[in-house]
């Protein structure tokens, strides 16, 4: 089934079982899952059709690749990319990602705009609906559903109706508005300047970064030959309006790193201001929000599309539980009580670290010298730190009594059926259980520890434990499946998608 495109339609009468808003990474991939999992689902994006070069994120973490390989692209954008295993934030404070407990241990170098063509080509072939120039304008719920009031190509004004709405929609989401939610917080550094261009002289390190107190700037590569370079200045405290040069970029440049690299031929430039907001709430009714639509933060670590993709991952195998009529109770809700927290958790770490690159004073430099001082020495810092930008060490809460592995992420662990992400690619919950045991599957892929391992561990699409014990009996097993109302079909693995 091929995805088509309708850049003119703005009127339907039919119900779409989801609409989701914006065309980015976030809103790409849950569209994606969504029509993989039989849904039908439409992506509605103001722009025309077309992936741009301007985006600003520029690296790919080890949990946001982990999710990727669960759907067979993994490999595909890391032949791509450039692999950096050492992330250095400032002075001495470096992140070895080596020791990552992953398949991925490295940070993978990779504009934005390549993740977007490659999750666009999936989005396509699994039969999104495209609607290209169509922005919203306002919205309406009811008991059964979503009314969008949606304005087309030339101004043309129409509905969309749809059982779930999902903005993805970005900083100034539309979805977020019609909705009534703030969107509180602040700017956190002004002026910030950004520009593709060549370099005549090669930096060390793939990734270089620096900061002095009075700038900082941050260059990586394309693999076109340009670099993507961002920079501040505090004494140039200007309108993201105001003409920008190249001969600003390089001074600041200058100043940051010590040397401009012989930067000429800027085919980009622009200047903008960093954000930290978080919509109070990700859902709404039917209605909920994911990426810079419900969080936006400082670039520092790199984490602000990779947030967004883990959004996606988390609610999109829910909604097609919801709309497929398997989901229990209160699943939908999870989406919040889950990634709301996260967000937040985002929202501190990376503002912390742009606080520490911009510090000034002596005693703030001395508190990022100490930081850096017990990440370097303290393996559990180090490790927290490491899992806290990368993703990998993210957990969802578990119920009171749980088994101490529920809501934990679970490595690629290897089964008889194959890696766990290459399993996962069936897009259903995973029951991994010892070769002997008998446990009902229900809507679950059922495989085995290739070790001989006794735990019995069910595992949800997006990576995570939703359920373990260490001594099951079949009744167990198929009492928890039917928390998860899983039970209304049985899937056996054969082959992995």
């Amino acid at each position: 089934m091929n995805g088509t495109t309708d850049s003119a339609h703005t009127t339907d009468t039919t119900t779409e079982a989801v609409v989701v808003v914006g065309a980015g990474p976030t809103g790409l991939l849950l569209a994606g899952d969504l029509a993989a999992a039989g849904v039908p689902v439409t992506l509605v994006e103001k722009r025309a059709p077309g992936i741009s070069n301007l985006s600003r994120a520029m690296v790919v973490h080890a949990r946001t690749l982990e999710q990727l390989d669960a759907r067979g692209l993994a490999d595909e954008l890391e032949a791509k990319g450039e692999p950096l295993d050492r992330l250095r934030l400032f002075d001495r404070l470096a992140l070895d990602l080596g020791r990552l407990p992953s398949r991925f241990r490295h940070v993978l170098v990779l504009p934005q705009y390549e993740v977007e063509r490659v999750l666009e080509r999936r989005a396509v072939d699994a039969g999104v609906r495209f609607a290209y120039e169509t922005e919203v304008a306002g919205l309406t719920q009811d008991r059964d559903g979503v009314t969008l009031e949606v304005r087309g190509p030339g101004g043309g004004s129409g509905t969309l109706r749809a059982t779930y709405v999902v903005g993805a929609d970005g900083l100034h989401s539309g979805v977020r508005a019609a909705v009534g939610l703030s969107f509180p917080g602040r700017s956190v550094i002004r002026s910030l300047v950004l520009a593709d261009v060549k370099l005549a002289e090669r930096p060390d390190s793939l990734l270089t970064v620096d900061a002095d107190g009075d700038s900082f700037a941050f260059i990586a590569p394309f693999a076109d030959g340009y670099h993507r370079v961002i920079g501040w200045d505090r004494s140039r405290n200007v309108p993201d309006s105001e003409p920008l040069d190249l001969e600003e970029v390089r001074g600041i440049v200058r100043q940051a790193l010590g040397r401009d690299f012989g930067m000429h031929d800027a085919r980009w430039m622009s200047r903008f201001h960093s954000d930290e907001r978080q919509a109070p709430a990700y859902r709404v009714g039917r209605v909920f929000l994911a990426g810079d639509a419900a969080h936006v933060h400082s670039p520092a670590g790199g984490q602000g599309m990779n947030t967004g993709l883990q959004d996606a991952a988390n609610l999109s195998w829910k909604l097609a539980a919801a709309v497929n009529g398997r989901a229990p109770q209160g699943l939908l809700d999870t989406y919040e009580a889950e990634r709301h927290p996260v967000g937040k958790a985002v929202l501190r770490s990376s503002g912390g670290l742009v606080r520490l690159a911009m510090a000034k004073r002596p005693w703030t430099r001395a508190a990022r010298a100490a930081l850096a001082t017990v990440v370097s020495r303290v393996p559990a810092a180090r490790a927290g730190a490491a899992g806290q930008i990368t993703g990998i060490g993210i957990a969802y809460p578990a119920p009171r009594g749980a088994h101490r592995l529920v809501g934990r992420r679970v490595p690629d662990v290897a089964l008889k059926e194959g890696r766990l992400y290459e399993v996962l690619r069936a897009g259903e919950f995973v029951l991994i259980a010892p070769e002997n045991e008998k446990c009902a599957t229900g809507h679950a892929v059922r495989a085995h520890w290739a070790s001989d391992r006794r735990t019995t561990v069910l595992v949800r699409p997006d990576g995570y434990v939703a359920w373990a014990a260490e001594e099951t009996w079949a009744e167990e097993v198929e009492a928890e499946l039917g928390k998860w109302a899983l039970n209304q079909s049985t899937t056996t693995h054969q082959t992995i998608r």
